[in-house]
């Protein structure tokens, strides 16, 4: 996967309208592209095609009104307001932006990781992203570059961890007990094998444009719940895009996401755990006493 970036500030200041939406619209393929949150990335669409449909510029409507004036805008929330004033004035979305920097910049940006570290890892593995680092760090990849001992593969996930659970541009949802995200995705899974699921057709890896992908939404513990196969690079090549589920999560406007594997090592083998929360997994499997981690180290 080669890391997309969007286009070089314009000349013309203020943006007009079908600049800034055309822009947002790209901004939202590259986050879909780093397999970002879908709410997020439906939140930059709708943001683009409200201000397509305009009826005056919105830099316009900034001027006037200040971002006050932009939150009154269809689907345009507290943060996106802020992205929407930054793009218009200034030609950029920093924190956007900041997704296209080099692979290798990105792992060094992850504490423990130098320069040359960052280097072997991205050549090695073909990490791209650091979603895709965290993903190696706990499926034994990452274990195997020269260099990589474990007390710095330990320090990586724990730098790592929750990170892609808090999605920029919206309040970030309290991780739902792992008892539910499990049933969920044992929900999705035994529905998505007996074809009892809508299917969609993913536009990363879906040169024939099948409708291939399943899809369950539903509601468990007072949060709604979408869940589906994993349809990112590192999920094909390890031939798992059948078995790595990620569920998003939303509850009274806040959101998350995690992903749900089968474990290949370790006691917790052959079980399905929520990446980065194998603990709380092994408690629920009766695997680990009420307590500390520390006190059952062996088990991982």
């Amino acid at each position: 996967m080669v890391a997309r970036a969007l286009p070089a500030r314009p000349d013309r200041l203020p943006l007009g309208n079908e600049d800034a939406a055309r822009r947002l619209e790209q901004a939202a393929e590259l986050l879909e592209d780093r397999g970002e949150n879908p709410f997020r990335v439906k939140a930059y669409r709708t943001a683009a095609a409200t201000v397509r449909a305009l009826p005056r510029p919105a830099a316009d409507i900034l001027r006037e009104g200040g971002r006050r004036a932009l939150l009154e805008l269809p689907g345009i929330g507290d943060r996106l307001s802020v992205t929407l004033a930054e793009l218009l004035v200034t030609g950029h979305m920093l924190q956007i932006e900041g997704l296209g920097e080099r692979p290798e910049d990105l792992i060094a940006s992850i504490a423990g990781v130098g320069p040359g570290l960052a280097r072997r890892i991205h050549h090695d593995l073909n990490v791209q992203s650091l979603e895709e680092l965290e993903r190696a760090a706990y499926d034994g990849r990452l274990g195997r570059v020269p260099g990589m001992g474990p007390k710095r593969l330990r320090g990586i996930r724990e730098a790592l961890a929750g990170r892609f659970r808090r999605p920029v541009g919206g309040p970030v949802a309290d991780p739902p007990p792992v008892e539910d995200i499990l049933a969920v995705d044992a929900s999705y899974r035994d529905q998505a094998s007996r074809g009892a699921l809508t299917t969609v057709a993913p536009r990363r890896f879906n040169p024939t444009g099948e409708a291939w992908l399943p899809v369950l939404k539903t509601r468990k513990g007072g949060r709604r719940y979408r869940a589906m196969y994993s349809n990112t690079a590192t999920a094909h090549r390890a031939g798992r895009e059948h078995d790595w589920v990620v569920l998003y999560y939303e509850q009274d406007g806040a959101t998350g996401q995690c992903t749900v594997v089968t474990e290949s090592s370790g006691a917790l083998a052959g079980r399905r755990v929520v990446r980065g929360r194998e603990a709380e997994c092994a408690r629920h499997y009766d695997l680990l006493p009420e307590g500390p981690v520390a006190a059952q180290p062996a088990l991982f």
